[in-house]
């Protein structure tokens, strides 16, 4: 096993050394082991620091925490129905673009770089006994874009950490509208009975602990009703993990 690593590690350095590795933002080229950014686009990164609510990964002060534990007052106020939420960033800068660029710009290599981050962020999250789940988009979205970036995200993330991943188990029931610029009520709403759970995978996980995975979080509409769709077919628990969190003003 020692030397099956030591070969690997030697592989990688060699393919660096022939073609060296780019940052996957800018095409900067990256020092040898460096990683998928380079240190100008790293830099643009903000990330998700303790002190955070632990439900819903929105940055808390140290006064919120002597006050309210590791709750935000909405989360203390109204708990969510999943278990806990990590997020890698705050959504913006560094952290929007790469984003961005894998939702609407086809730039499907930010997956692995953004499950890179999403697996240290959520390394609590994450056990052998984890089910990986992208929130669904609609088949019609789906074959305008021709991927789903979430799916992307989970399966980069279960090769990653060695999990098992369903890419499809839930399914968009309607198109919604964009929820861009509505309220939390008005995402709700838009977002009411969209997502169920595909029939085939009830048995594969009822009694599972899941781990539901997507792209951004801003008020959790749409991940309320991924775990609803998923606690109701017997789902042991659900947490979610994002690549970065809006924080709402």
């Amino acid at each position: 096993m020692d030397w099956l690593c030591r070969s690997k590690w030697l592989g990688r350095n060699v393919l660096d050394w022939l073609i060296p590795p780019n940052c996957v933002s800018c095409g900067e080229e990256v020092a040898s082991g460096g990683g998928f950014l380079c240190g100008r686009c790293f830099a643009g990164l903000r990330f998700v620091h303790s002190p955070f609510c632990d439900a819903c990964a929105l940055p808390i002060t140290q006064e919120e925490m002597a006050e309210r534990g590791m709750l935000c007052a909405d989360c203390e106020r109204s708990p969510p129905p999943w278990h806990r939420a990590r997020a890698a960033f705050l959504y913006e800068g560094q952290a929007r673009s790469l984003v961005m660029g894998l939702k609407y710009g086809s730039r499907t290599e930010h997956a692995a770089a953004l499950a890179h981050f999403m697996a240290r962020a959520g390394g609590d999250l994450i056990g052998p006994d984890v089910v990986l789940v992208p929130v669904p988009v609609h088949r019609g979205r789906l074959w305008q874009r021709g991927y789903n970036q979430a799916a992307l995200m989970a399966m980069a993330l279960a090769r990653r950490e060695g999990l098992a991943c369903y890419p499809d188990a839930l399914q968009r029931r309607f198109r919604t509208a964009s929820l861009a610029g509505l309220s939390r009520q008005g995402r709700r709403r838009q977002m009411a009975g969209a997502v169920t759970l595909r029939p085939r995978y009830w048995s594969l996980l009822r009694g599972r602990r899941v781990v539901l995975v997507d792209d951004i979080l801003t008020t959790g509409a749409t991940a309320e009703v991924c775990v609803k769709a998923l606690l109701e077919h017997g789902c042991l628990s659900v947490d979610i993990l994002v690549a970065a969190r809006v924080t709402l003003a």
